[in-house]
Parts: C-alpha cells; structure tokens; sequence
C-alpha cells in the first residue's frame, strides 16, 4: 500500500493552481482538513 505525503498534495494541488478551500471543495472536506494534511498535522 502507498500513501500520498502532504507534500504531494500541496505540489499537485498548487500545479492545478487551485488553493486548500478549492481542493477541499472538490473533495467535500473541510479546508482546515487540506491544510492539515499538507503540514502533516493529521494522518487521517
């Protein structure tokens, strides 16, 4: 099993030129949520 780092998702997400309450928009989560995965703050 893989899993997507948090920095991943800030370099995908900022090559799609979308900011974390757009992503987290698109994925109906919360844009507290993106930005947590992003620094590592959570894991789920």
């Amino acid at each position: 099993m893989s899993y997507v780092t948090g920095k991943t998702i800030k370099t995908l997400r900022e090559k799609r030129k979308l900011t974390q309450k757009e992503l987290a928009e698109k994925i109906s989560v919360s844009d507290k949520t993106v930005s947590k995965w992003e620094t590592g703050g959570s894991l789920s």
